[in-house]
């Protein structure tokens, strides 16, 4: 017959293991409502939070071309996230893109989101894309564990962005002290 003790070795081992595989469970579950609410705002967070390294911060020119229209460039600090007309989809590499942003928020930085918008279409409608875009790009930033006290929404005074359409249509991603 087994002794108490023994038997209380084996009851915590038995717990051990259950509040395991009930904190994985219900890490996958987390992680699958994160990706299919990311899904649903066109941000696609989740994965990006995933396999999203940190790298130094960004010194140089960095351009990411898609295909649809949406990009990313990196340029002296500031991070613009260019979209596709009528997208709020980000283009892929966006986690990597906002390592610089990340690192300077570690250092004890702000990050300031304004979103622009292009002349085509309805102004009313393309300022709330706008805002929808900058929101995406705040919600991948909470996804890859900034805090939400350290980014700030803001509208800028003109939401019409300058250049071409294409140039237009972005979120621009600012440091401030």
């Amino acid at each position: 017959m087994a002794s108490p003790s023994d038997d209380d070795s084996q009851q915590n081992l038995i717990l051990g293991i259950a509040v395991g595989v009930i904190s994985l469970v219900l890490f996958l579950v987390i992680g699958i409502a994160l990706y299919a609410n990311g899904k649903a705002h066109k941000a696609k967070p989740a994965v990006a939070a995933a396999t999203a390294p940190v790298v130094a911060t960004v010194t140089e020119t960095v351009v990411v071309v898609i295909p649809d229209g949406a990009s990313i460039r990196v340029e002296n600090g500031v991070v613009n996230f260019y979209f596709a007309t009528g997208s709020t989809d980000l283009a892929p590499g966006a986690a990597e893109a906002l390592a610089a942003v990340i690192q300077g928020i570690q250092g004890g930085k702000r990050a300031v989101i304004s979103g622009y918008h292009d002349t085509t279409g309805d102004a009313a409608i393309n300022e709330q894309l706008a805002k929808k875009r900058a929101e995406a790009v705040r919600d991948v930033l909470v996804g890859l564990g900034v805090p939400a006290d350290k980014l700030e929404l803001k509208k800028p005074e003109t939401t019409e962005g300058t250049g071409n359409n294409a140039q237009a249509r972005r979120v621009e991603v600012k440091l401030v002290d």
